[in-house]
């Protein structure tokens, strides 16, 4: 019988999915490395979500054949050398990114029409707060995407729709796209922060895109405009983030994501009345845990039976699984 690791719990569809299967099902003792390495060493799979796996955690799994993402993202996973070990990664490529979407659009309203104050002044019986600030329409404004993706195209669909907005979009392979024609391409990453009345970013940390986002960014934006990160923590310099807010050089900011989750106590971006904060759960509705769940086991499965998988992160040349059926 075979044998997936989970390091931290899934929804009961996906466990169900792989236990009707044939596997065996190994709940973990945490998701710190230590713990990781003590775990995998006889495992045939890994169902991952937020964890890290570099080189040293995936040379300790001898056996493993698949690892597969709970959820889109693998940037903590050292993909060259799983590849070079022959381990498939797969992740659930359209699991949550409707969900994310909708929590982009939904970080927008918020923003535009001063949720989280409204709430605060209405519960103190502030009712004079209608007259201090009012919110803004959103018929009309500019959302500028800084990616264009799956999460990115959804939003933008529901941006042009659902809101009226016009939307631009900058990603270096946008020209590569089928692209509608409400969508207006940008030529430069700086250009979405010069136009938009809300800038979202919705692409993937890596060497290349992580701290991208700085203080030059936030010196571009019109003193109206509005930040969003739903993407990674890690292509954003914080400390600019905060110096933008503090100076007034936004109106506001909402983060999913940060660069150290959970955030430390001292964070000083913690308690800023502009930026509106969660916990990195924009993917976590009751429906996507439930697709994240049963695509994760699907690669498991597809990959264990010797298909290939439906969502392939990489593709190793000799796979592993191929290696020990000889």
């Amino acid at each position: 019988m075979k044998t997936v690791l989970i390091p931290e719990d899934i929804a009961e569809v996906g466990k169900t999915y792989l236990r009707e299967r044939g596997y065996a099902i190994r709940m973990g003792r945490g998701t710190d490395k230590a713990s990781l390495l003590a775990d995998i060493a006889d495992v045939d799979a890994v169902l991952f979500r937020n964890e890290a796996y570099d080189r040293d955690v995936l040379e300790a799994a001898k056996h493993v054949k698949v690892m597969a993402r709970h959820g889109v993202g693998v940037d903590k996973v050292d993909l060259a050398c799983a590849e070079e070990l022959g381990i498939w990664v797969t992740n659930g490529a359209t699991s949550n990114s409707n969900s994310v979407a909708e929590m982009t659009i939904g970080f927008i309203i918020a923003l535009g029409r001063n949720l989280l104050e409204s709430n605060k002044a209405a519960h103190a019986a502030d009712y004079g707060f209608r007259n201090r600030k009012a919110g803004m329409d959103l018929e009309g404004k500019t959302l500028a995407l800084l990616g264009y993706g799956k999460i990115g195209k959804l939003v933008a669909k529901k941006a042009y729709y659902g809101l009226g907005m016009q939307v631009y979009a900058y990603d270096p392979l946008l020209d590569q796209m089928d692209k509608p024609d409400y969508v207006h391409k940008l030529d430069h990453f700086d250009d979405a922060f010069r136009l938009g009345d809300y800038v979202s970013a919705h692409y993937p940390a890596s060497e290349q895109n992580n701290k991208t986002i700085t203080i030059d960014q936030f010196r571009l934006m019109k003193q109206s405009a509005y930040f969003l990160n739903l993407a990674r923590g890690e292509i954003l310099v914080e400390a600019d983030l905060l110096e933008a807010l503090q100076h007034g050089m936004i109106a506001g900011a909402a983060l999913d994501v940060l660069d150290d989750e959970p955030p430390k106590a001292d964070n000083p971006l913690l308690g800023i009345e502009t930026l509106l904060l969660t916990p990195h759960n924009a993917a976590l509705t009751r429906d996507a845990k439930i697709r994240m769940a049963l695509f994760a086991a699907q690669g498991i499965d597809e990959v264990l039976t010797g298909k290939t998988p439906s969502w392939p992160v990489n593709k190793p040349p000799v796979p592993r699984v191929h290696m020990e059926a000889q």
